[in-house]
């Protein structure tokens, strides 16, 4: 009995070690060369975008010039729960919205209490702003009471900005960038001097061009003497 139970204890130890060592090997077999941390986690799964780097955002400008108020009325029903848009519309949970853009910020109608973080934000519910604060409220007034997560899709907001707009405030919508135009770069000026020829100092171009130009004062010397000759 003791021969048997012995006989089984030690096959018993036996796999184990073997078990530990095949677990041991096969974690350096497939650890391989790679101890550190990749560089990327994870794999990339086709058909998902990422939220991480990518393009630059499309303008908050751009996107106003096709956006649709009707849409936005209906992105807008997330937004009942807490607020009213129409006039003298009484406030909720958050302020009425009633010509909101426009306003400066924290003003409100009724006295609602804003939070002290919006209050010390301070400016004006812009386009700009109003896109910021629909993206992510707690980014742009950290302290914020309003709990909504904010809006993701970009088309969503500028669709319910131009909705809001259409609720008493009724401003121009402000003029897209030109294609290719950094966020912020000025057109130029019509009319504008041409930049300096490479290696040159600003003017000597346009000098140079209008020295190549003849004197007024010696084209019509030459018409005179022209007609002079003919008479």
């Amino acid at each position: 009995m003791d021969d048997r139970f012995n006989t089984i204890a030690g096959w018993a130890l036996f796999a184990g070690i073997v078990g530990l060592g095949l677990s041991s090997i096969s974690s350096k077999y497939f650890e391989a060369d790679k101890s550190h941390r990749p560089e990327k986690m994870g794999y990339e799964i086709e058909g998902v975008v990422s939220s991480e780097g990518g393009d630059e955002a499309v303008p908050i400008e751009t996107l106003l010039a096709s956006a649709d108020p009707a849409k936005g009325e209906q992105v807008f029903k997330k937004c009942t729960s807490c607020h009213t848009i129409e006039a003298g519309g009484a406030n909720g949970i958050g302020p009425n919205l009633h010509g909101v853009l426009g306003e400066a910020v924290a003003t409100g109608h009724g006295g609602f209490a804003f939070s002290d973080a919006l209050k010390s934000h301070g400016g004006k519910w812009d386009f700009k702003t109003m896109d910021e604060w629909l993206h992510n409220p707690k980014k742009l007034a950290p302290g914020t009471k309003m709990t909504f997560a904010g809006l993701s899709k970009p088309e969503d907001r500028a669709n319910v900005i131009a909705f809001l707009n259409s609720q008493g405030s009724n401003l121009p919508l402000p003029a897209a960038p030109a294609e290719g135009a950094k966020e912020g770069e000025a057109p130029a000026a019509e009319g504008a001097a041409p930049p300096a020829a490479e290696g040159g100092k600003p003017g000597e171009a346009s000098a140079a061009g209008a020295a190549a130009q003849p004197a007024p004062e010696a084209d019509k010397a030459q018409q005179d003497t022209s007609t002079t000759g003919k008479q």
